[in-house]
């Protein structure tokens, strides 16, 4: 018996939230292919549903990727309804927008809706236990989503990095740490919260795999491997070539305002199971971002 035809092989028409972004920068070149349109901020905010209902019903996506988070960590401490806003309650409206629209709802959630006791890589079916107000503002999302329709892609992933930045943080990591080895004096990196770097070109790439597929649910992606924060600065200077006065801390010398996981390294194990392509090495990727970036 054949497999009934995939209605998102080609040409589809997908709306694509924060397109200018670091990851959103990446799946407009990932989807080339389909009939993106880009959304961008202030233009189209996620924040206001009947707006959002309006402009979809006009444009009549079969796709909807949200790529938009308030994701600065220590400030939704603060800022915790505002957190909930763009993380959960955009998340709801998206939600229920998408299944009366029977359109696809792609969002991307995080490795922080998990409390870092584990030892070994989080699955999918890992129970969450959210630290921050960012962790839990972005489960209560996760949870809206699954919710409220069937037809969609949830992703979490962890520490990416791209060749666009991250317009909502100002700068990934990498251009982080670059940039202070360029002010001189010490650069100090907690070295207790172990991750996985991941390539937002890498990413976006899996998306558009995911999508020809028609496969929904729940995907943890990232790179393959591990590292502490303070690895992976080590690694950056240490492909740069560059001399620094790189010193480990603990995450409480630190001093962050937000709780951390010291352990939120996720296993792609249903990627695999289906047979996504896998992933690079973190440090491959890695060395990949730098050379596109000039800086090999």
């Amino acid at each position: 018996m054949s497999r009934p035809e995939n209605p998102y092989n080609s040409g589809m028409k997908i709306a694509l939230i924060g397109a200018d972004g670091q990851l959103g920068s990446d799946l407009l070149r990932a989807l080339s292919d389909h009939d993106v349109v880009p959304l961008y901020f202030p233009a189209f905010d996620v924040t206001r549903p009947d707006e959002v209902r309006a402009e979809f019903a006009a444009m009549k996506p079969g796709v909807v990727i949200n790529t938009a988070a308030f994701h600065r960590v220590d400030e939704c401490e603060d800022q915790a309804a505002e957190a909930f806003r763009m993380n959960a309650f955009a998340v709801r409206d998206l939600a229920r927008i998408c299944r009366d629209l029977d359109a696809t709802l792609v969002h991307f959630s995080t490795d922080y809706v998990f409390d870092g006791r584990k030892t070994e890589p989080y699955v999918e079916d890992d129970p969450p236990f959210p630290l921050s107000v960012y962790g839990a503002s972005k489960l209560a999302g996760e949870y809206f989503l699954r919710a409220l329709t069937d037809k969609h892609i949830l992703i979490r992933t962890c520490g990416l990095f791209g060749l666009a930045g991250c317009r909502e943080k100002g700068m990934n990591f990498v251009e982080a740490m670059i940039r202070l080895a360029g002010q001189g004096g010490p650069i100090r990196v907690v070295d207790d919260q172990w991750v996985t770097p991941t390539s937002s070109e890498e990413l976006a790439v899996r998306i558009a795999a995911l999508l020809a597929r028609g496969r929904t649910g729940l995907f943890h992606l990232t790179n393959e491997g591990r590292c502490t924060w303070f690895g992976f600065a080590r690694a950056i200077f240490e492909l740069l070539g560059k001399s620094v006065d790189l010193r480990p801390v603990d995450s409480r010398t630190f001093g962050s305002k937000a709780r951390r996981p010291a352990f939120s390294v996720l296993e792609n194990r249903r990627a695999k199971e289906i047979g996504l392509p896998e992933f690079s090495d973190w440090r491959d990727a890695l060395r990949d971002y730098l050379r596109k970036k000039g800086m090999l």
